[in-house]
């Protein structure tokens, strides 16, 4: 397949209001998914661009200061840089206060010692970035914006990103079944033995359980939060597996490395059932160079795109070539995927 011309790809996610950005690090993903956030942005269309990589570099890219609320870079830009630490400490805070509100306030030191070292647990992080992530992708619509962009982590936290609201739909599945099963079995120990003892066995269970609910209604607002986290993560599921609504862009370089990476990526991707849209091949090097290093370069370049074209004949490919300067800001970085513009 031959080389698509840039603003082709500008044009093909025209109608894309979600689009991702992956690749593997040190690619120019940031670059890219900036690029195309100021482009859409310029012509006018409401855009918010997310960053979910915990190493930001969107900031510098813009060339504004951003934090995890969203900053007005332009009338038509938006940007995000999710900070996961925040979220987290969010996140556990709300479950602090809730358990406050009913718990035995002896046990709340060991409770908030349990608390503070669950947030070093492996995937907390990790969980809290994929709800922030679903819940800028749900509202974006919402909030008028007609394109939302995530520039990504590395390839491998992207991939686990794009499944895990299935992932974390069926676990929300097993917790609900799991309460509906307590609530059966709660029901039917109420039915049995007379009103004294059903008196008796509460205030038993009251002194003996710290996490007794003082209100009929607590195990319902369990079940509520929890059903509505469920639908979070199907909603999203469902945008993620929607063509129509969203585009997937893998970004790489004419290296040995990155182009292994892109193959396993994709590999991985049509196994979940997410095809990307397009490859963008950045740091280009033109062919015709005065200098013998670079000239060499470029040749080892052209050997590669050959391989790169054979190994993803059913997906559109994008170049980049390397710029002379550094591309920051909004204009230059519109420029660079549409220089006519």
């Amino acid at each position: 397949m031959a080389l698509h011309p840039l603003p082709a790809l500008v044009e093909q996610l025209a109608k894309q209001p979600i689009i991702f950005i992956g690749g593997k690090g040190g690619v120019g993903k940031t670059t890219t998914a900036a690029a195309l956030a100021s482009y859409y942005a310029n012509q006018g269309k409401k855009t918010l661009i997310v960053s979910t990589d915990p190493a930001h570099s969107l900031g510098d890219v813009l060339n504004v200061p951003l934090k995890n609320q969203k900053t007005v870079v332009t009338p038509y830009l938006d940007a995000i840089e999710i900070n996961p630490d925040i979220i987290v400490d969010e996140h556990f805070a709300q479950v602090e206060r809730t358990i406050t509100s009913y718990a035995n306030p002896d046990m709340m030191p060991k409770i908030r010692e349990h608390l503070r070292l669950s947030k070093s647990a492996p995937g907390a992080q990790e969980a809290a970035m994929l709800e922030s992530m679903c819940q800028h992708l749900v509202a974006a619509a919402d909030a008028g914006y007609e394109h939302i962009i995530f520039d990504t982590a590395p390839t491998g936290h992207t991939l686990r990103l794009l499944v895990l609201p299935e992932m974390m739909g069926a676990w929300t599945d097993g917790l609900l079944a799991q309460q509906r099963r307590q609530a059966k079995l709660r029901s039917v120990a109420n039915h049995l033995g007379s009103h004294e003892q059903k008196i008796q066995q509460k205030n038993d269970n009251d002194l003996a359980n710290p996490f007794t609910e003082k209100k009929s209604d607590r195990w319902e607002q369990a079940v509520s939060v929890l059903e509505k986290r469920k639908q979070l993560f199907r909603h999203a599921g469902l945008l993620l597996h929607d063509r129509t609504q969203t585009a997937i862009v893998l970004v790489m370089t004419a290296d040995v490395l990155p182009l292994a990476e892109t193959k396993r990526a994709i590999e991985q991707l049509e196994d979940s059932k997410l095809m990307p849209a397009a490859i963008v091949i950045n740091q280009l090097i033109a062919p015709t160079q005065s200098d013998a290093f670079w000239r060499h370069r470029a040749a080892r370049q052209q050997q590669l795109m050959q391989d790169i074209e054979q190994s993803f004949p059913k997906y559109p490919l994008y170049p980049i070539y390397l710029q002379q300067t550094d591309v920051l800001g909004t204009f230059a970085l519109s420029a660079l995927l549409y220089p006519s513009h």
